[in-house]
């Protein structure tokens, strides 16, 4: 089953071309690029901070750092290696769950789940991205496999205890679904203190230590990015800065939407399924409500659950015996619009922009060549996806950490009044770039600076059907005229 996975998840890969969170590249990519290619590669405040941790990005800087080394550093393979790795991992991860439920029920059963889990819309949007989330959810499921949850003869402590503590440093939310799971497993363990003595307290010290090394090697100094993380986004909720939701948002959207049409399945599933898999269900409601409580709501911190769920559709999809093959082909179908709407069409200027750029890099221009992205901060990916030490800026938000309530970001400041920002910033003409990047929402606002200035409209580039606020439909470059010296 590993080969049409494998063969499945790359094809997967190819066909995601769209922007999901800046996380994908700024938390990840463009952090990697900084440790293998040392002079370049944007660290933002939260590293500055020791907000998060060098363990995960240290996998594609591994990988950065090889093809330096075989003198293949191209900049497609800087960008399409690291997600072909995680297709691989999500690949691995969907047979683990087959095998999973292979071994707890029977082959036909094994089929429904599998089927459900590489038909989910979200997963199929969200498994090969280099975001932490995608790692949490792959670790999840590995970490399910080894559970000793009853009738499992797979069921290995130390295994599925060393998965969660990994999946903890990569990202510390990931202890909240396991809270019941590892609750229970501690309820119904016979040796209690063994357990705790001789697995969690080894394997917590190994993984803390390791984690602390690493950092330690990339920070210069130790820090601990765990303890950092949780006083940030839980006691000081800073997290509100980049958005508040109500409470009920995951119960009314966050789940519904990153379920889909899988939804009456899951219901009717979590009714169906045998007693054992209760805990699945609670680690579902538990996770959700946990969310609930923080201000700052995304779809993706919901997605480790998926596959939790995706075991109860598959229950539901067994038991609709006659029905079966109407309801896989309404699943098949209903999940293929969105997956490849998402996957290659909205949101896909932020990455087509950036190829814009790298030609930049080739041309005998790029020493006197700047760029300045006057867009939302972080809205494309940064080092990472041109590889050449190009000069470029963008507008930059980090939160206020010092409490000073007046605080305004660059960004916001600059979209308050973006002609007056512009003529201030660029009071002597030598001070220019040669290239602005912006939406088609701010070009009416700026268009008097442009063309006073002698800029030109030289790509317009489709990013989404759906504008919003400062995110227009498409992104403008504009080149700075070159003047002809006589």
């Amino acid at each position: 089953l590993l080969g049409p996975s494998v063969a499945l998840r790359a094809l997967n890969c190819l066909l995601v071309r769209t922007s999901f969170v800046p996380d994908e590249y700024w938390q990840a990519l463009e952090v990697a690029h900084s440790m293998a290619f040392g002079n370049y590669g944007f660290l933002t405040w939260e590293w500055v901070q020791g907000l998060r941790g060098y363990s995960y990005p240290l996998l594609f800087a591994s990988i950065y750092k090889a093809l330096q080394l075989l003198g293949k550093d191209d900049v497609q393979l800087l960008i399409w290696v690291p997600r072909f790795a995680q297709a691989v991992l999500a690949a691995f991860a969907d047979v683990k769950l087959y095998s999973l439920v292979l071994h707890l029920e029977n082959a036909e059963t094994a089929k429904c789940v599998y089927f459900c889990q590489l038909c989910s819309w979200f997963t199929w949007y969200s498994c090969t991205r280099t975001l932490t989330n995608t790692m949490e959810t792959i670790l999840t499921i590995f970490a399910l496999s080894y559970y000793p949850i009853k009738g499992s003869k797979l069921g290995s402590s130390c295994r599925y205890l060393a998965l969660i503590a990994l999946a903890i440093v990569i990202r510390p939310t990931a202890i909240i679904p396991w809270i019941p799971l590892v609750l229970s497993h501690f309820l119904q363990e016979q040796r209690k203190a063994d357990l705790i003595l001789h697995k969690c307290i080894p394997i917590g010290l190994v993984t803390i230590g390791t984690s602390l090394i690493v950092d330690r090697v990339f920070f210069g100094e130790w820090v601990l990015v765990q303890l950092n993380f949780l006083k940030f986004n839980v006691l000081q909720n800073l997290g509100t800065f980049y958005g508040s939701h109500p409470w009920h948002w995951y119960l009314t959207q966050g789940l519904p939407v990153i379920l889909g049409t899988h939804l009456p399945f899951f219901i009717h599933g979590s009714v169906l399924a045998p007693k054992k898999y209760r805990i699945f269900l609670v680690a579902v409601i538990w996770t959700v409500l946990v969310y609930s409580t923080l201000s700052h709501k995304e779809f993706r911190f919901i997605y480790p659950v998926l596959p939790f769920c995706m075991v109860f559709c598959g229950f539901s999809l067994k038991h609709l015996k006659a029905w079966k093959k109407s309801v896989g082909s309404f699943l098949l179908l209903s999940n293929l619009v969105p997956a490849l709407y998402t996957g290659l069409i909205h949101q896909r200027g932020s990455l087509d922009v950036m190829s814009h750029l790298q030609q930049l890099c080739n041309s005998s221009y790029q020493s006197q060549a700047s760029v300045f992205i006057l867009m939302p901060c972080h809205s494309t990916p940064f080092y990472s996806h041109v590889h050449c030490p190009l000069k470029m800026r963008f507008l930059q938000c980090p939160p206020d950490l010092t409490g000073n309530k007046s605080y305004i970001d660059e960004a916001d400041v600059f979209y308050s009044n973006p002609l007056g920002w512009l003529n201030e910033e660029f009071y002597d003409d030598t001070l220019l770039p040669s290239h602005f990047i912006f939406f088609s929402v701010l070009e009416q606002e700026i268009s008097s600076f442009l063309a006073l200035r002698g800029y030109e409209k030289t790509a317009t580039i489709f990013h989404t059907h759906v504008p919003e606020g400062r995110v227009g439909s498409h992104i403008y470059i504009y080149r700075k005229k070159i003047e002809m010296s006589h």
